[in-house]
């Protein structure tokens, strides 16, 4: 586990940490020790996604945690959920990879609880750094129920994200769960151009906004031309097969008992798949299969046109 006083020590008093130095490091000692650690990833959304997951699963089983309630609205957020899991099967696809999938049950009011006093802070300051923290929170959490070695989030390949802020929460977080967080600063050595170029490549839809309402109020993002959007392309979408890239968990074994038979993976994509319950985890890529906690599900929407991949990613 990297320590913030470890880290601030590799480099002068002045002198901004490289957090993209400090994951080379890191994965220069997986390499020494001929080591492939479980990282699970936070990702807003597909296009932060791109290259961190061209780059880690060079060196890391890598499955990516979509747990983001600051996105609104639902259809937006039920949009890039889909998305998100179209990139990771045709990733896989293209390069051999096998990245999975988990997604977090959207609880949208939770989120408030934590930003609500905070909205008319300005982007990128008090507000941002509780969202920050509330996400770091949860994947740090997951990834311990679920025994990763590390957890992370792809949100530092984004120019409009602080990474020195997500890097300094992250840090502090992994002491609350004992799972060590995964230093990062994606956008660093052409990361962000080769995440745009690579939106391209597969053509990713790339929103104009966070996610976050307060946000986008300020922006002026005119919220009921991307709801209508979005609710055409999830009715569009829908029904599409992701079950290949969901992360699986094995049913609990107690001594000397049977087997459990495996619970049925729900792939439905119009729903809001629930976390899944964790005892022991399957080796990555195998066939047992999850067991799914509650569910909401979205209802069903009308079909209009969508909206196309190249917009400004933020």
């Amino acid at each position: 586990m990297l320590e913030a006083a470890a880290i601030r020590a590799m480099f002068e008093k002045d002198q901004k940490v490289n957090y993209d130095w400090v994951l080379q490091q890191e994965v220069k000692t997986w390499q020494q020790k001929a080591r492939r650690p479980r990282i699970l990833m936070h990702s807003c959304c597909a296009p932060c996604s791109t290259y961190t997951l061209e780059y880690l699963t060079q060196y890391a089983d890598v499955t990516i945690y979509y747990d983001n309630p600051n996105i609104h609205p639902r259809a937006e957020y039920e949009r890039r959920r889909l998305v998100q899991q179209q990139f990771i099967q045709d990733f896989n696809g293209r390069t051999g990879n096998r990245v999975q999938f988990l997604g977090a049950e959207y609880r949208p009011s939770d989120w408030l609880k934590q930003t609500a006093a905070l909205k008319n802070e300005p982007e990128g300051g008090a507000r941002c750094r509780v969202c920050y923290n509330y996400r770091l929170d949860r994947v740090a959490a997951k990834a311990h129920a679920l025994g990763f070695d590390y957890f992370g989030s792809a949100l530092t390949i984004s120019p409009s994200k602080n990474a020195q802020v997500i890097n300094a929460l992250g840090l502090e977080v992994q002491h609350l769960y004992s799972v060590a967080y995964l230093p990062s600063d994606f956008k660093k050595r052409g990361g962000y151009a080769r995440s745009v170029a690579m939106s391209k490549e597969y053509d990713v839809y790339r929103q104009c906004y966070c996610g976050c309402v307060f946000a986008a109020t300020k922006q002026g993002v005119d919220l009921a031309a991307i709801n209508r959007e979005a609710t055409a392309y999830v009715a569009a979408h829908r029904d599409r097969d992701y079950s290949g890239i969901q992360f699986h968990i094995a049913p609990a074994k107690q001594a000397g008992a049977a087997a459990l038979p495996p619970a049925t993976q729900d792939t439905a994509t119009p729903a809001i798949a629930g976390e899944t319950r964790a005892a022991a985890i399957a080796p990555s890529g195998g066939a047992a299969a999850a067991v799914p906690l509650g569910e909401a599900v979205l209802a069903p929407v009308a079909s209009t046109t969508g909206a196309a991949a190249g917009g400004r990613h933020v």
